[in-house]
Order: C-alpha cells, then structure tokens, then sequence
C-alpha cells in the first residue's frame, strides 16, 4: 500500500510538471524567460535559419506562426531529459537587423537538462549566420561546433 502512495505522487508530480508550448508562449509574453540576440540579417532569412538549428538539434515538427513572428517545436526524451519545448521569435529590428529570442523549458519540471538549450540555440544560429554571409547555402545536417 505505501508503494502504492508513492507512486501515486510521483505521478502527480510529473503531471503537474509538465511544460507545454503555452507555457514557452506564456514565458515569451511576460519576460520571464528567453534569450534574445539582435542578428545583421534580413528577417526571412533568420526565419530559415531559426528552422534550420531547430533540425539540426533534431527536433521534432516545427509549428509556424509568421504572421505573430515565433514559431514552436519540441524534442523528446533522450538519455538525459524527458523532452524539451521550445520557440523562437524572429521580429525585425529594420531592413538589415533581427532580433531572435529563444525559450526553452524542460518538458519535466524535475529533469536537470534540456535537449537544446537557449545557449546552444543562440551560438547555433550564430554559426548559421556566417555560413550564409559567406554565400553558402546552409546544410541539412549540422557542421561541427565551434
């Protein structure tokens, strides 16, 4: 019977801690989260570039939403976490300048890691950005880390 209870409230806590793409959506609107970087590149192409680190990162399908400038996604569990959920929000600043910020939060409130963090998603896309200033086309799979 004791196994039962704990088992039960572990249950409750993992439940009760799970993030959802409305919560990174929530985190965005009031400023409690995110990492925001102002990029020298026209807004479609940090659009594309956004998308291209999420797959690199091996997320899973991307949810699109141009109009509002952010777009959602997820990655499951591996190893080390549950999962993670994501969104980035490409707004542009003028003609040449965008600015991107990344959320991310631990599907599972009590994992100690994501699978892509606001860091490795800022200094991914930063490499992507050089790529396409050197007039390359961008890869379908990710380069090496610099």
């Amino acid at each position: 019977m004791r196994m039962r209870v704990v088992l039960f409230l572990l249950v409750i806590c993992f439940v009760q801690g799970c993030a959802t793409m409305h919560d990174v959506v929530q985190a965005k609107q009031d400023g409690s989260e995110g990492t925001t970087v102002t990029y020298e590149v026209k807004k479609a192409q940090a659009w594309d570039i956004a998308k291209t680190v999420f797959r690199w990162e091996g997320c899973d399908a991307i949810e699109e939403h141009p109009e509002q400038d952010y777009m959602l996604t997820s990655s499951g569990m591996n190893l080390v976490s549950w999962g993670t959920v994501m969104g980035a929000w490409v707004v542009p600043v003028d003609a040449d300048h965008t600015r991107v910020t990344v959320v991310t939060k631990r599907r599972v409130t009590l994992n100690v890691a994501t699978t892509l963090t606001e860091g490795t998603f800022q200094k991914r896309f930063a490499q992507a950005v050089e790529i396409v200033k050197s007039g390359q086309q961008l890869p379908a799979l990710a380069p090496p880390s610099k």
